[in-house]
């Protein structure tokens, strides 16, 4: 590999913004530029966004780098939210917003359906996970009983990384490990798409040609670099779905490491060597060649907080961490299922809700917004223990994003877990890793060299047993609250 020096830009696409940085060859960030924006939520369990925003985001973030960059940007890198469902026509123009990933729930009705043709053992035998609201292939029916003039044009299927890629250099292609996500279109030991059910699947779309997320997948064209400000021939990562590069930006895609995303959602990836299946998790592909993940997704986390924030008006969240601080282990006696978009692993459940527990007029917002962190760390540990129970071996645990600052969350879910999380130098996240990534493309340097451990959060003893006994009670309370809950969410679509 001929090595040169230079710089890189990795952006990423996400839930509530889009981040950008721009890194020197040895892993310093040296800019970032964001972009916030909000997923359109037009009917309950219906959740999208218009692919227009991602390019022109990119666009603005990309400037916005370029213009102070001290030297060339030598290579660029993406990443983004997924699996999502933008369909576009030959084009590639947009034919509707993009459905996101497992937090919109609309497809349950395709999910049984798909299941009853396929067979759902056999799906999850050879696409690695059972269908969920995660899955693509449901959507795309969905598309296609629901909108028919839509689906009479649609001729691409694009997630974020692949639209950006699309518009710097004019190619078509998907990452394995996103294509992995588009249950059941593709086959996680052959390791392509399995044409005998994505051509029942996929109407008149042409799959996207497949290649690794580090991989390059073209060069920036003379129209991308008008509007980006890169320069024409640089080139371009495949990328991939955002917690998988999240997990390669803290050096946590090898054997036995364990990601923890602290983000809007939460994101748990599990890396091995071999493959594995269970019914409660995603077994899907991992970001490099030979590598295999266990995933699991908590479709509310952050977005919790965000809520909280929201109704209690004029608070800023480091007031907010202060109160919860301050609130004890336990939340004052508050109980809370952070269900409030549904649950996707280890539950898979669309119409689950969030339910709190023990309030009295004693209770403060402190309390709540505490109870709102514990009630994460407690789904986190449901998804850890299942993880273990379907054989995943957890050697390390990396934490990253933007609820790693601050520590009192981290902690609490060290407390609750019993686990250490090592917390990087660098947590800025998918963004960091897809730049790591394009500059595997011009240096040969470790991830761990760029973004080395800065310290370790572990768990303190004296909370142990009340945790203990809170977890027993978390996983008693769904299973007690479910019918009402599904009967609540049934009047919520009718309304």
């Amino acid at each position: 590999m001929t090595l040169q020096r230079g710089l890189v830009i990795g952006v990423d696409i996400g839930t509530s913004s889009s981040k950008g940085v721009l890194v020197d060859l040895d892993g310093v960030v040296l800019a970032s530029a964001a972009r916030q924006h909000e997923p359109s939520r037009p009917r309950v369990g219906h959740v999208e966004m218009d692919a227009v925003l991602w390019w022109r985001e990119f666009t603005e973030i990309a400037r916005e780098l370029t213009a102070t960059a001290p030297g060339p940007v030598v290579a660029v890198g993406v990443s983004g939210m997924g699996p999502c469902v933008l369909v576009t026509d030959e084009a590639s123009a947009p034919l509707r917003p993009a459905i996101l990933y497992g937090v919109d729930t609309r497809a349950s009705r395709e999910i049984e359906l798909m299941n009853d043709e396929f067979g759902a053992e056999e799906i999850l035998d050879r696409c690695g996970s059972m269908l969920s609201s995660q899955a693509v292939g449901p959507k795309l029916a969905w598309i296609a009983e629901n909108e028919p003039d839509v689906w009479r044009r649609a001729r691409r299927l694009y997630m974020p990384a692949s639209w950006l890629v699309f518009n710097l250099t004019g190619e078509y292609v998907l990452d394995h490990q996103s294509a992995s996500q588009s249950t059941p279109l593709y086959d996680t030991t052959a390791l392509d798409w399995h044409l005998p059910w994505a051509d029942r699947v996929r109407g008149g779309i042409d799959l996207p040609r497949l290649a690794w997320s580090g991989d390059v997948a073209g060069h920036v064209t003379k129209e991308a670099a008008d509007a980006t400000g890169l320069t024409p021939g640089t080139p371009v990562i495949v990328g991939t779905i955002d917690a998988w590069s999240e997990a390669v930006s803290v050096d946590a895609q090898n054997p036995g490491d364990l990601m923890l995303m602290y983000g809007t959602t939460l994101f748990m990836v599990n890396t091995s060597a071999v493959r594995s299946t269970h019914p409660a998790l995603w077994g899907t592909v991992g970001a490099f060649e030979g590598t295999f993940n266990f995933a699991a997704g908590m479709a509310t986390s952050g977005a919790i907080t965000s809520w909280l924030k929201g109704l209690f008006g004029d608070v800023d969240y480091p007031t907010l961490l202060a109160e919860a601080a301050a609130s004890p282990p336990g939340a004052n006696g508050l109980l809370m299922l952070p269900y409030f978009a549904g649950e996707r692993t280890p539950i898979n459940d669309p119409d689950a809700r969030g339910v709190i527990v023990g309030l009295t007029l004693d209770h403060t917002r402190g309390d709540l917004y505490r109870a709102a962190l514990e009630a994460t760390a407690f789904g986190i540990r449901h998804n850890v223990e299942q993880m273990r129970a379907a054989g995943a071996t957890i050697d390390r645990i990396a934490a990253v994003g933007g609820g790693t600052q601050g520590g009192l969350w981290t902690q609490i879910v060290s407390d609750v877990t019993g686990l250490d999380q090592q917390i990087a130098m660098t947590t800025i996240g998918a963004s960091y890793g897809a730049g790591y990534l394009a500059s595997r493309l011009v240096a040969d340097t470790s991830i761990a060299a760029w973004n080395p451990a800065r310290h370790t959060v572990r768990p303190d003893p004296a909370t142990r047993a009340l945790y203990e006994a809170l977890f027993a009670s978390y996983l008693q309370l769904y299973p007690q609250t479910r019918d009402t809950a599904h009967e609540l969410a049934a009047l919520q679509r009718s309304s």
